[in-house]
């Protein structure tokens, strides 16, 4: 962790039966109930199950339609339980990630979207893969069943509200911003999605306040 202050001692510390976090960093009061149409599949790296800043468990916990799947502490996904998470219930997955790039060798071209009288919202599943840049691009050259996925990019100029952790890049969003601008846009009912991102922003700044008052005199 790059913050000892903010690790989980999950032997050692009450933590909260919902939520799983601490006590102290209980997501629990951000939790925004939202009944989206497009499934959410959670490709989750095992470092983030564990970290104390991680949002994906406000995705999980608000949602009515998301699912989780950690990897392994290899940074590997079970080729057969990530298929079941990706085609189950017969959904067309969709992988939320930036366009592709012809000038990467290691990775496969995706197809094209799937065409719109195959693709009604809810039989829609939206895949993201919750990890640092880095380790999402791991993931994604680990696992070809990823990158045959049709790719679906963000469509933003929102500034990231994800304060209280250090981006890889300027324009970089958090893992429920991302999936909440894409949610919204292929639903086309973005303003549905606002109640969550706004909960997102206060749980920002408490956790902010957190920061002064333990770095205070």
């Amino acid at each position: 962790m790059t913050q000892p202050d903010e690790s989980l001692e999950l032997t050692t510390r009450s933590l909260c039966k919902t939520c799983r976090k601490p006590n102290r960093a209980c997501l629990c009061a951000f939790i925004t109930p939202i009944s989206n149409t497009v499934e959410l599949c959670i490709l989750q790296h095992a470092n983030e199950a564990q970290h104390a800043k991680n949002t994906a468990i406000l995705l999980q916990l608000s949602l009515s339609a998301c699912n989780t799947l950690v990897s392994s502490r290899e940074e590997t996904f079970d080729d057969e339980t990530l298929k079941e998470a990706l085609y189950k219930g017969g959904r067309i997955p969709i992988l939320l990630y930036p366009p592709y790039d012809e000038s990467d060798a290691l990775i496969e071209p995706p197809p094209p979207l799937p065409s719109n009288e195959k693709s009604s919202l809810d039989n829609l599943r939206l895949v993201v893969i919750d990890a640092t840049w880095r380790k999402s691009r791991k993931l994604l050259y680990l696992h070809p069943q990823l990158q045959h996925l049709p790719r679906w990019s963000v469509l933003s100029s929102n500034p990231s509200i994800y304060k209280i952790r250090k981006a890889d890049s300027e324009n970089q969003l958090s893992t429920l911003e991302a999936s909440c601008y894409a949610l919204g846009q292929l639903e086309e009912m973005p303003s549905r999605y606002y109640p969550l991102l706004q909960a997102m922003t206060q749980f920002v700044d408490q956790r902010l306040a957190f920061s002064r008052q333990s770095t205070s005199p």
